[in-house]
């Protein structure tokens, strides 16, 4: 296996007397997708938040790349080549599928949204745009409104943004919420279609697409990490097993 690309050591984040990461200990590898499963509650959205930089922790580190990024503001972590997608879709109805992913490439490429006019009509910018929606099987709708699409073509524009940004490392939180079946089937296929090419860092309630995906699992209950492995390891691990996926599981909860 690759050396690692991300490396998060004993991470504790508090909220009054609630610990939210309980001396939180993972790593992310070169090419790899990690899952992170576990109940709500469990710690799995601080954490992302603690890497992308929205919350800085209390205690521990986060190395990516070699560089410590524990404090390091958000848009520096994104220079370095982090991106991150949400469990709630942020995009820009207004604007238009293609506008929406050149502006992460305007981001990227560190200009002001002030030039937004003249931009939208920058080839440098759009191309770019074209080739992440491309990539992510949405080109077909890059003269529509984002406003004017279904809630699973807005995950997919999302998506798009976060690769526009060029990431080694893509954090996805739950990328499949809200989806009906075939829509969590497609970004699944997807996400597939990504293997290899990024590492991710993936958060996710459905098993199924978890064990199509990952090639590891962390098991996340209370803030900390009670296992590590394959999927099939994580399947069929006793603890895990009493901890969450022994329970009858709904994707909801």
């Amino acid at each position: 296996m690759s050396a690692p690309l991300l490396v998060v050591t004993d991470l504790v984040k508090r909220f009054g007397g609630l610990a939210a990461t309980d001396g939180l200990s993972l790593d992310v590898t070169t090419g790899e997708t990690h899952a992170l499963i576990g109940p709500n509650g469990a710690g799995k959205t601080t954490l992302i938040a603690q890497l992308q930089g929205e919350l800085s922790p209390d205690q521990g580190t986060i190395v990516f790349k070699g560089q410590d990024i524990t404090h390091a503001p958000a848009h520096a972590r994104a220079k370095l080549g982090m991106a991150r997608s949400f469990q709630i879709t942020s995009v820009f109805p207004e604007f238009t599928v293609l506008q929406n992913v050149a502006l992460a490439v305007q981001a990227r490429e560190g200009h002001g949204f002030r030039f937004w006019s003249q931009a939208s009509r920058d080839p440098r910018l759009l191309e770019p745009a074209r080739v992440a929606l491309d990539t992510i099987g949405l080109i077909h709708r890059a003269g529509r409104e984002a406003r004017d699409l279904s809630h699973g073509e807005r995950r997919q524009l999302e998506l798009a943004m976060a690769l526009a940004m060029r990431p080694s490392l893509l954090l996805l939180d739950e990328p499949m919420a809200g989806m009906g079946r075939q829509e969590g089937l497609r970004m699944t296929r997807i996400l597939e279609s990504l293997k290899g090419a990024y590492s991710i860092l993936l958060v996710e309630h459905d098993m199924d697409a978890v064990f199509a995906l990952a090639d590891r699992c962390s098991v996340l209950v209370a803030g900390r990490a009670i296992a590590t492995g394959a999927p099939d390891e994580i399947r069929n691990d006793p603890a895990v097993r009493d901890a969450y996926l022994g329970k009858k599981h709904d994707p909801r909860q």
